[in-house]
């Protein structure tokens, strides 16, 4: 990892030690490519010799169809490494293409509960946007198109890391209001879930609570003051650690059932999340209220003298607090067709139990429960 403002420009000696690598498929979205960073970064590479080509077909919810034509593009240019460039959703993109090209090119064949460690192309992931920390973990989340139900499938394993990451957050100043808070609630979600999952260890509780802490020190300042350069360093590095956290604890129940719903309903990932926290935090904090009150006393929801049942009090109701503050729409609010919702109800319940995450949450629930919790964020802000 190199972290910090212009650390872009170290990217082509950092390609020299890695080596050797002669061309670069660059995997973007287009609005990167209008607003000028692509052709910045082109211009870092064929300044030092390195010759790039442009994918810039990625899409919002990434599927094995555009995975798949990224691995003929890629096969054309005959390029030997993959850089993501952007949100999550290049990145995990890259990260496909990577992988795919070199072994087998069925989405299936990556579905949990198995692991794919072995290598393909080397990944260079260079995030644009303070959220996914998909630039250090072990998953590339793509949509099955030929199952009956979009199935997004949470490819993961060694595989699936990159072996360089770019954390320069001089990239997320220009990023919109809606898309850097959704980010930022993504982020505050994978340190929570990481600190309270089954999984949780010492080694990810320390970055899992910073995770928490920043966020919570630079969402408000950001959103006031968007070219904010402290409070911009401060979201990205929270990003950085809240992936490296939950890829080590894994995450639980919020994602479990953000997932399906995001792929049923076109809900953006963060903002999927942030509709499903604090519902699903209200459900789990009896199961765990050590560790959700450390989680409160992190984000000074609470203070450090409150116990944990008042810790936890104020947990709950600082993320609804979140949520009106950003103006997070409720799944009623965002659109979705509630006749539509309910005929959905138990498949996507189902969908979040077989990811599996929902048995590392600190309440495993039933799937009648998380058709009740579905129906409860319904309309809960």
């Amino acid at each position: 990892m190199q972290i910090g403002k212009g650390s872009l420009n170290e990217l082509p000696e950092i390609l020299r030690i890695i080596g050797p690598i002669k061309s670069v498929l660059i995997v973007t979205d287009k609005q990167m490519v209008e607003f000028g960073y692509v052709k910045k970064l082109q211009g870092i590479l064929s300044n030092s010799g390195l010759k790039s080509n442009i994918f810039d077909e990625t899409i919002p919810d990434p599927t094995d169809t555009v995975v798949l034509n990224g691995i003929d593009f890629l096969e054309k240019n005959k390029n030997d490494a993959v850089i993501g460039f952007g949100g999550g959703s290049p990145i995990d993109t890259a990260k496909a293409i990577a992988v795919l090209s070199q072994h087998s090119k069925k989405i299936q064949d990556y579905k949990p509960p198995s692991t794919f460690d072995k290598k393909g192309l080397p990944i260079i992931a260079i995030p644009t946007t303070a959220g996914t920390g998909s630039e250090v973990t072990h998953h590339s989340v793509i949509i099955d198109t030929k199952s009956n139900n979009n199935e997004k499938i949470s490819c993961r394993g060694e595989g699936f890391v990159p072996v360089v990451s770019i954390i320069d957050f001089e990239l997320t100043l220009s990023k919109p209001r809606r898309l850097t808070i959704d980010s930022a609630i993504d982020t505050l979600t994978h340190g929570i879930e990481a600190y309270v999952s089954k999984k949780a260890t010492l080694f990810s509780d320390r970055m899992a609570l910073d995770t928490i802490r920043l966020v919570q020190q630079n969402i408000y300042e950001v959103d006031e003051n968007p070219k904010n350069v402290k409070a911009r360093e401060g979201l990205m590095l929270a990003a950085t650690l809240g992936g490296l956290a939950f890829s080590n604890a894994s995450i639980c129940l919020v994602h479990g059932m953000s997932r399906p719903l995001g792929s049923n309903f076109k809900v953006p990932h963060g903002l999927s999340n942030a509709m499903l926290l604090p519902t699903i935090t209200e459900f789990s904090i009896d199961h765990a209220k050590n560790r959700y009150a450390d989680c409160s006393r992190a984000g000074n929801f609470a203070n450090i003298e409150d116990n944990d049942d008042v810790a936890c009090q104020k947990l709950i109701k600082g993320l609804y607090k979140i949520n009106k503050d950003f103006d997070v729409p409720s799944m009623q609010e965002f659109g979705i067709n509630e006749k539509k919702f309910e005929e959905e109800l138990e498949n996507m319940a189902t969908d979040a139990k077989i990811s599996g995450a929902p048995n590392l949450n600190p309440k495993v629930p039933t799937i009648n429960e998380m058709i009740d919790l579905y129906r409860k964020a319904w309309r809960a802000f």
